[in-house]
């Protein structure tokens, strides 16, 4: 991935943090929070649900409207078009993440009525045991008669087969059993391709263990259970900066009885959901909405469209220094030759301002902090990388000019659409001065695949997938080295904070009671990704494979609850058991791990 964020903090005076911090907080938050609840209440919202998409003009429309409300005018043009972009981000993430929830609640729903154990299926298909068994394996040799065919009729007379891993032929031979149940309407047939399905596309020549049989089904149910509250009641919400809605449900639990358990769960969540303290950030979606400079000082600083009667100073580390002196070597560059550089070949891509949490009391503009966060392709940094860049946007480009033409009758628009393009396309022949550091290359056959898992965050096999054989393997311990201490240091002080949070919650401590890590576990990350990508680089490995983490919190969580319900009937028990559990899951952040660079 080419694209990294970096950040630095934005210094100004308190006149200034206070004009943004009343810009963001009273005008621009409120307005993404109306926007949000607006297309909650929309009439189409239901059908957009179920499509996982909907016309992002609506949420444009929409603030054209709120525009004109006394309650949000006053605002930068730029604070507008932000609230929309990330309204419309908001959305669009949502409506698909549910949309691929309701497929995966029909498929569980599926699976849930064809999974039944060996004792179901022997009733419901009136034969033995044994006789289910033979018709599953006649089922299953003409299944793979059925592929080898195909296989043999895509390559041509048995000439060159296709070596396919033992997953990607376990997974083709699951979509054609559950194909083949929907297509039959015999229920001996049905209840074959079930008992081959939850045993793994096998016959299972041993006796079924009950109580494994019905923890599996237990942890589908609890799955299913858990997709459907999902899809029922997480719409996004705003950020409730005064604590109304808050203070709103304090007086309605007080002086009021719940109708039904559902009610007092929303009470419940409503009560105990943190909301953020601080107002959403304020986007900057092209790298012209800033504009770089140095003060009298020598330091870099920067103004923004919509703000550019206010100037903020850079404070950054050392090591990402040399990104903002490139910012402003890019722009000077640029207006030094009077425009004959494009701006689509500037590092910076994008911007973000946003605010970070502090402790300490006053007016919050003096308690938090300023933060401005850089999107950089990294591509960009080296004339190599430029000119790859440059060859990727000049196809572009020329592909929109020619099917342009091809159209034929422009309009006095389309022509000067055409003819800005033109000078796009000049003006990225003429590149930024970079400097030059050969590009990696990899073999296309070497990959290296990263395993993580709860014990061992990460460990790595280098192989070759010509061959299908395995060059080397690192352990944890390996790819540390020396360092392999601190995971152990690590975990120490998991433990502790854990300790310290569980005392907090018991004492009622007033003082907030988030006891959060020190910057330990991301330092043992950025080691592990250094390790990585320096034995990727020392085999020539043309790509890294890693894990998805798609439903993992889900999978963990249904497995957790499956096997406390199992431990005890007691719900206290449960809840225990579950709780010590977690404590020995949840010790990794994958995604994290995954992110470092």
């Amino acid at each position: 991935m080419s694209q990294i964020t970096i950040q630095c903090r934005l210094v100004a005076n308190a006149n200034t943090r206070q004009q943004l911090w009343q810009l963001m907080a009273d005008k621009n938050t409120p307005l993404i929070n109306e926007l949000l609840l607006h297309i909650s209440e929309h009439p189409d919202f239901e059908t957009w649900r179920h499509q996982g998409r909907f016309p992002i003009s609506t949420v444009k429309q929409v603030c054209e409207m709120l525009k004109a409300d006394p309650r949000f005018i006053g605002q930068p043009a730029r604070f507008y078009t932000s609230a929309t972009t990330l309204v419309n981000y908001i959305y669009k993430s949502w409506f698909v993440l549910m949309k691929r929830s309701q497929y995966q609640l029909e498929g569980k729903i599926r699976w849930l009525e064809m999974l039944n154990s060996d004792v179901e299926l022997v009733e419901s298909s009136g034969v033995s045991l044994d006789s289910l068994r033979i018709k599953a394996a006649e089922i299953l040799t003409q299944l793979v008669i059925l592929d080898n065919a195909e296989t043999q009729s895509k390559n041509g007379k048995k000439a060159k087969k296709c070596k396919k891993s033992q997953n990607s032929a376990s997974d083709a031979l699951s979509k054609n059993l559950f194909g083949a149940y929907s297509n039959t309407e015999d229920n001996l047939t049905r209840c074959a391709i079930s008992y081959l399905l939850k045993n793994g596309c096998k016959i299972n020549e041993k006796e079924e263990d009950a109580k494994k049989f019905a923890q599996r089904r237990r942890k589908l149910e609890i799955q299913i259970g858990r997709l459907r509250e999902q899809l029922e009641t997480r719409i996004p919400k705003g950020r409730d900066l005064t604590a109304a809605k808050w203070l709103e449900t304090i007086v309605v639990a007080t002086h009021n009885v719940p109708k039904n358990e559902a009610e007092a769960k929303s009470w419940q969540h409503s009560l105990l959901r943190q909301s953020s303290k601080l107002p959403f950030p304020v986007a900057y979606e092209t790298n012209e909405d800033m504009t770089w400079f140095k003060n009298q000082l020598g330091r870099i600083c920067v103004k923004f469209n919509g703000l550019s009667e206010y100037s903020f100073q850079v404070y950054c580390d050392s090591r990402q220094l040399h990104w903002f002196q490139r910012f402003l070597d890019d722009q000077q560059i640029k207006k030094n030759s009077k425009n004959q550089h494009s701006s689509s070949l500037f590092t910076l891509r994008s911007g973000r301002i946003a605010w970070q949490e502090e402790e300490g009391k006053g007016d919050p503009w003096n308690i938090n902090r300023l933060t401005l966060y850089c999107s950089v392709d990294t591509r960009l940094w080296t004339t190599e990388g430029t000119n790859q860049v440059r060859e990727e946007k000049a196809k572009e480009i020329a592909k929109t000019i020619t099917n342009a033409k091809a159209k034929g009758g422009l309009n006095e628009k389309q022509q000067a659409h055409i003819k800005q393009k033109n000078s796009t396309l000049d003006r990225i022949n003429n590149p930024f001065p970079r400097p030059t550091k050969p590009l990696y290359k990899g073999q296309s056959h070497i990959l290296v695949g990263v395993s993580l898992g709860l014990e061992k965050p990460a460990t790595l096999a280098v192989v070759d997938g010509a061959t299908g054989q395995v060059i080397t393997y690192r352990s944890i311990r390996q790819l540390l080295g020396d360092n392999y201490k601190l995971l152990n240091r690590q975990r120490q002080q998991k433990h502790s904070l854990s300790h310290q949070r569980q005392i907090a919650q018991m004492q009622m401590l007033a003082v907030p009671n988030q006891f959060g890590e020190s910057e330990l576990s991301q330092y043992i990350d950025s080691l592990l990704a250094k390790e990585i990508i320096a034995i990727a680089q020392t085999y020539s490995a043309g790509s890294i494979a890693l894990p998805k983490l798609d439903n993992m919190r889900e999978q963990v969580q249904s497995e957790i609850q499956a096997k406390a319900e199992q431990k005890s009937e007691l719900l206290e028990v449960q809840k225990q058991y579950a709780k010590q559990y977690r404590v020995s899951v949840h010790q990794w952040s994958y995604d994290r791990l995954i992110s470092s660079k």
